[in-house]
């Protein structure tokens, strides 16, 4: 399973109630981050926090939320890439420094944040996190400037690998995205009050219109001084991470002006292209590949069908299945028609084979409920490298199509048949060249060096 990532979200509104908003634009961005989540306002005088483990609607209530009073607010859902999934890491994580206080939402990885921690330990810095979003946050306060916007260009002209960042003063909200645009940010404006988002669903969700995307390299900041815009430096190659538009962001969203669900739907047409098989349906694995599994079945005239159904909130509690419900694995998660797919030949298609230990119990469940013939078709070409910038992989040794062959890996997993996309019919889907995208899963060619790359827990012994 691949696992993104976090959610971050902003908003500068005198006139709204900013805490209410934060809570569903992040409730639309649960997706990427089902661990914790957290909202910070500000009313000029003091930044006010509320932050713990779980879901958006476990974490928040009427009592806390009517305690968020302000003008300005962030917020973020957290999917742990660095640190461990503990309360004490959660965010916007808070920080105060002799320049004053910040709140700081961050979604991505930087690679270097453990040398850039040690050398704030030796100025004096102080950690109460294991992550490296609290190294962004201290290398701000550490850093000089005028102002905050100027402290956190010094700061992130520091910073090496993928961040999108949500930031919360006494008086402004400020978004920055990384020079190659890895992690996505957008503004939308709900009236003439500005707000950020990692996707574009959360603004739509709130009723905002979507203006455009934060530029890769650019830091945006609103207050009732107004608007401020500036460059931390710019970058030629930009890297939005492909995976956004296979499996990562909503549906709805849109990225870079292309409607992921459309986008999507190519993939699945263009797999067809690539590899026709006869059969009866065209079944498509919850919920992310359900667009392909449309435009295989569309460009192919096979009959698309709901073969396995998702219970979308199986994964989503704290209260684990005793042993019994364990071993029915993903059984619990999928569903699968019997009265529809028993005797009948189906296309598989889903996003992406990364470990390959959940896809064989699909493909076993699908034929337990009595499919003739299981034929797999994933919109990603195979994964042969571990992300070092804010998608939760898997390891270099654990990547099956690392150690596999795609003969091997079809008998490994059951199927009759396997096809991957293409890099070329990927990159001809997503309408991108691939020097303006992140394909290093597939292509080994990271945007940044990676051989300085962060291990998960590489700060939990610090604390």
């Amino acid at each position: 399973m691949i696992r993104d990532r976090c959610a971050v979200f902003g908003i500068f509104a005198p006139t709204e109630d900013v805490a209410r908003l934060t809570f569903f634009g992040l409730f639309a961005l649960q997706h990427r981050g089902q661990e914790s989540s957290g909202i910070v306002v500000t009313d000029g005088h003091a930044l006010k926090r509320h932050a713990a483990s779980g879901l958006v609607s476990q974490v928040f209530a009427e009592a806390s939320l009517s305690q968020l009073t302000g003008f300005a607010a962030i917020g973020h859902n957290r999917y742990s890439t660095t640190g461990s999934s503990v309360e004490g890491n959660a965010q916007p994580l808070v920080v105060t420094g002799d320049c004053g206080t910040l709140a700081l939402a961050h979604n991505g990885n930087v690679i270097n944040a453990r040398e850039l921690r040690e050398e704030l330990l030796e100025r004096g810095f102080r950690f109460c996190t294991s992550t490296d979003s609290e190294v962004i946050a201290n290398l701000i306060l550490a850093s000089p400037g005028r102002d905050w916007v100027d402290r956190v260009a010094s700061a992130c002209r520091r910073l090496i690998g993928a961040y999108s960042l949500t930031l919360l003063t006494d008086d402004s909200v400020i978004g920055v995205r990384d020079p190659m645009g890895i992690r996505p940010l957008c503004i939308g404006r709900l009236g003439d009050s500005p707000v950020l988002a990692s996707e574009t669903c959360a603004l739509n969700h709130i009723g905002a219109e979507v203006e455009r995307d934060v530029e890769p390299g650019e830091i945006v900041c609103y207050s009732s001084q107004g608007e401020r815009q500036t460059s931390i430096w710019s970058n030629q190659r930009r890297g939005l991470c492909v995976f956004e538009h296979i499996y990562l962001a909503r549906a709805d969203s849109t990225l870079e002006e292309q409607l992921v669900y459309e986008t999507r739907q190519r993939m699945g047409a263009r797999l067809w292209e690539e590899y026709a098989v006869e059969a009866d349906y065209v079944v498509g694995v919850p919920d992310s590949a359900i667009p392909a599994a449309i435009g295989f079945a569309e460009a192919s005239g096979i009959p698309y069908c709901e073969g396995l159904l998702k219970n979308r909130y199986i994964g989503r509690t704290f209260i684990s299945p005793d042993q019994r419900l364990r071993d029915l694995g993903v059984q619990l998660k999928f569903n699968p028609l019997k009265e529809v797919i028993s005797g009948k030949r189906l296309i598989v298609v889903d996003d992406s084979i990364v470990r390959g230990t959940t896809t064989p119990h699909v493909v076993a469940l699908l034929r337990k409920a009595g499919a003739r013939e299981v034929h797999l078709r994933i919109c990603a070409p195979p994964i042969m490298h571990p992300c070092f910038l804010g998608v939760d992989m898997a390891t270099e040794e654990e990547l099956i199509a690392n150690r596999k062959s795609v003969e091997e890996i079809k008998d490994h997993v059951g199927a009759d048949s396997l096809g991957y996309m293409s890099f070329a019919g990927l990159l001809s889907s997503v309408r991108r060249d691939s020097n303006t995208l992140c394909t290093a899963c597939f292509s080994g060619d990271y945007p940044v060096p990676v051989q300085m790359g962060l291990d998960k827990f590489a700060l939990e012994t610090a604390i």
